[in-house]
C-alpha cells in the first residue's frame, strides 16, 4: 500500500545530480539562446526546446545520462519527453537552471 501512496503523490528518491555529473551526465539547457547567454551552468548544452527535434545528432550517445534544464521546469519536462520518444534511456528533469546549480 505504502509504494502505491508513494507513486500516486509522486515521492521518489531524491537525485544526486552532482553525482550524475561526475559521473559524466550531460546538462541540456534547452532555454532560448538569450536566455542562455544571461546566465548558465557552466559546462551545459543549449540546444532550445523549440529545435531539440532538429538537433538531436548533438546527443549521439542515446545511453549517456542528460539532466534537462530550463527557467521553470516546463520546458524541461517537455525535452525530456521528446527524448524519451527519440530513445535516449537515461533522463532527468533537473527543472530551472539556477535551482539546478546550487544541488551541483
Amino acid at each position: 500500500m505504502i509504494p502505491f501512496l508513494k507513486k500516486i503523490f509522486g515521492f521518489r528518491p531524491s537525485i544526486n545530480y552532482s553525482e550524475l555529473v561526475q559521473q559524466g551526465a550531460i546538462i541540456l539547457d534547452v532555454r532560448s539562446k538569450a536566455e542562455f547567454s544571461g546566465g548558465h551552468i557552466k559546462g551545459a548544452i543549449n540546444i532550445p526546446v523549440n529545435v531539440l527535434n532538429q538537433h538531436l545528432g548533438q546527443l549521439e550517445d542515446k545511453n549517456k545520462t542528460i539532466i534537462t534544464c530550463c527557467a521553470s521546469g516546463m520546458r524541461s519536462a517537455s525535452a525530456k519527453n521528446i527524448l524519451k520518444s527519440n530513445g535516449y534511456t537515461s533522463l532527468h528533469n533537473g527543472g530551472g537552471w539556477s535551482s539546478l546549480q546550487s544541488k551541483l
